[in-house]
C-alpha cells in the first residue's frame, strides 16, 4: 500500500464527463415530393369526381371539397417544406398555413359582416379588410418568433397564410355551389374547385407573400413590427389588386354595356332589368373578363418576382 494518500500515488483523478449524445439525424426533405403530390392528389380528385357522379353518393362530397380546395395550397406548403423547412421550421410553415389561413377567414367574415354593404366601393372594402386580417394573422403567428425576419421568410411565410386562407375560403365556395338553383350542383361544385384551384397561386397566396414580404424587411430585431411607409404602400397596392380582382366580372359588364348596348338594352338596365346578352356580347364579355383577370394576375406576378430577385441577390431589405 503507498504511502502518499489517494490512489495509487495521488487523489483520484476525477472522471470524465459523459460524451453527449449524437445529434439526432435532420431528415431531409425529399426533392420533388411536391410536384408528385400534385400529380396523384389531381388523380385522386378526378377518381373522386367520377365516383361521386357514378355512384351520387353525397358521402363522398366532404372528400371532393377538401381535397379539391387544400390540393394546390398544400402542395405550396410541401414545396416550401422542401425548400425553406431546414431554415423557418416545419412547425411555422405549417402554423402560418392552419392558424394564420383559419384565423384570416374567421377575421374577414366578422368584419365583412358588420363594416360592408352593398356599394360602388364594396370590392375594395373587402380587400382593405382581407388583406389587413391576413398580415395581422401572420403578425400574430410570428408574435414569439423575433428572429423571424427579412424579406425570404415574409414571401414564404406570407405566402403561406395567403394560401391558408384560401384552402379555407376554397372550401366554403365549393359548399355553397351545391346550393345552386341551376339544379346541377354538382357540377358547379367540381366548375368552382377547377377555377378557384387555377387561380389560387394568382390571389391570396401571391398577394400575402409580397404583404409578408414588407412586413418582415422592416421589422425591428426585437421583434416587434414597424408600419413605415413601405409596408403601407404594399398594403395599398395589395388592396388595389385584390379589389381589382374581385371586380373583374362586373367592369366587363360594363365595358360590354357601354361599348355594344342598344336601345333596348339600355331601356332594361335603366329600368334595373338585366337583358339578354347577344353571342357577340357574349364573346366580348369572355374576353374582357378572362383578360383582366390575365392583367391583375400579371402584375401581381411581375411584382413578386422583383422580390424574389432581391432575396436571390441576398437583399434582406
Amino acid at each position: 500500500m503507498s504511502d502518499v494518500p489517494g490512489w495509487p500515488h495521488g487523489p483520484r483523478p476525477p472522471a470524465p464527463d459523459p460524451e453527449p449524445p449524437p445529434p439526432a439525424p435532420s431528415v431531409a426533405p425529399r426533392p420533388g415530393l411536391w410536384w408528385r403530390c400534385l400529380l396523384g392528389g389531381l388523380l385522386l380528385w378526378l377518381l373522386a369526381v367520377v365516383v361521386t357522379y357514378t355512384t351520387q353518393n353525397s358521402n363522398l362530397l366532404p372528400t371532393l371539397i377538401l381535397l379539391g380546395s387544400f390540393l394546390v395550397p398544400g402542395c405550396f406548403t410541401l414545396w416550401a417544406y422542401e425548400k425553406y423547412g431546414r431554415v423557418l421550421g416545419v412547425d411555422l410553415l405549417l402554423g402560418c398555413f392552419v392558424v394564420g389561413g383559419i384565423l384570416g377567414v374567421l377575421g374577414a367574415s366578422v368584419l365583412e359582416y358588420y363594416l360592408l354593404h352593398p356599394s360602388l366601393a364594396l370590392f375594395l372594402g373587402v380587400g382593405l379588410i382581407e388583406e389587413a386580417v391576413k398580415a395581422l394573422a401572420l403578425m400574430l403567428v410570428l408574435r414569439r418568433r423575433p428572429d423571424v425576419r427579412g424579406l425570404r421568410a415574409g414571401l414564404v411565410l406570407g405566402a403561406a397564410v395567403g394560401f391558408g386562407f384560401a384552402a379555407f375560403e376554397s372550401s366554403g365556395y365549393a359548399f355553397n355551389a351545391l346550393f345552386t338553383l341551376h339544379g346541377r350542383p354538382l357540377r358547379d361544385l367540381v366548375e368552382t374547385e377547377i377555377l378557384r384551384g387555377v387561380l389560387a397561386p394568382f390571389g391570396h397566396g401571391l398577394w400575402t407573400a409580397v404583404l409578408g414580404a414588407a412586413l418582415l424587411s422592416d421589422r425591428r430585431g426585437d421583434g416587434r413590427f414597424r408600419l413605415t411607409g413601405r409596408v403601407l404602400g404594399t398594403y395599398v397596392g395589395v388592396t388595389v389588386l385584390h379589389a381589382l380582382w374581385d371586380s373583374v366580372n362586373g367592369i366587363a359588364v360594363w365595358l360590354v354595356y357601354a361599348l355594344t348596348a342598344n336601345a333596348g338594352q339600355r331601356a332594361l338596365f335603366d329600368s334595373g332589368y338585366m337583358p339578354h346578352p347577344t353571342l357577340e356580347q357574349r364573346h366580348l364579355y369572355t374576353l374582357f373578363s378572362d383578360g383582366g383577370l390575365l392583367v391583375v394576375a400579371l402584375l401581381g406576378v411581375l411584382w413578386l418576382t422583383s422580390l424574389t430577385r432581391r432575396a436571390s441577390r441576398g437583399g434582406a431589405r
